[in-house]
């Protein structure tokens, strides 16, 4: 699943295509919003909500978006042939650019005032203007006995981070995935180091196709622990080691140094 420094991107992409432009076409490939037809309807903004995406539209109306494992938005020049036969969700266009949904995991319309319902429940965005990383520790703090690995993970907590964050903060914060919540120290500096780096890769200049924590841009030096498996430590030397974490089915990829990052 795309992390929240993609999904950001991706609102980036959007406002350029259709912010402040009329659509003339619109077509939703779901069986829920099928009749729908925002044609003639003004696209006011788009955002991303941590790895949500909500692209309003004049009259009150929210396009809700979410890419899950597989989805993406194509930007193609208007009167262009639409891609992904069946496995396009939605459709929006104006006279100069279309927008195509591809596998999308979440496709919803809603009203503007009433977006909360899609995106209420998520705690706050590392990426968004109102971050807030004392509510993100008081929202962690409430339920203490989760693992920090599980947690960070949980939207409710803050929004944004994926596995590839999860793991190069807990291994920079030099702690142990699978510790209680309630047992890390300086939570706050944990949640603030894990903004820092999602904002570092959405800073101007920053490499859209590579996530970078390391500081060094080349491949293969990008990490620190995410995708290198079984490889030393570029800190200690050890070997990094790969697991889960997570009920099933919902289990997610979690690497980390067993030095670095002791029990």
């Amino acid at each position: 699943m795309p992390e929240g420094d993609a999904v950001y991107r991706t609102a980036a992409r959007l406002r350029r295509a259709l912010d402040g432009r009329v659509l003339v076409r619109s077509e939703f490939r779901v069986p829920r919003h099928a009749t729908a037809d925002l044609s003639g309807r003004t696209v006011l903004e788009t955002v991303s909500r941590g790895k949500h995406l909500l692209t309003r539209v004049e009259g009150d109306l929210t396009v809700h978006t979410h890419l899950r494992m597989d989805g993406s938005w194509r930007i193609l020049p208007a009167g262009g042939r639409i891609p992904g036969g069946d496995q396009v969700r939605l459709v929006l266009a104006n006279t100069e650019w279309l927008a195509v949904g591809v596998k999308l995991g979440m496709v919803d319309l809603v009203r503007t005032s009433q977006e909360d319902r899609v995106v209420g429940h998520l705690g706050p965005d590392l990426l968004g203007p109102g971050w807030d990383p004392a509510e993100a520790v008081r929202r962690l703090l409430a339920r203490p006995e989760v693992t920090i690995g599980e947690a960070l993970l949980d939207q409710r907590n803050l929004a944004g981070i994926g596995t590839i964050y999860r793991a190069e903060t807990l291994f920079l914060r030099g702690v142990w995935p699978w510790r209680p919540v309630g047992e890390v120290p300086e939570l706050e500096g944990l949640v603030a180091l894990a903004q820092r780096l999602l904002a570092a890769n959405v800073a101007p200049g920053s490499h859209p196709a590579a996530i970078v924590t390391t500081g060094d841009r080349r491949p293969g030096y990008q990490t620190w622990v995410y995708g290198r498996a079984g490889k030393p430590c570029r800190r200690c030397g050890g070997r990094i080691s790969r697991g889960e974490m997570g009920a099933q089915p919902q289990e997610r990829l979690i690497l980390w140094c067993g030095s670095c990052q002791p029990r």
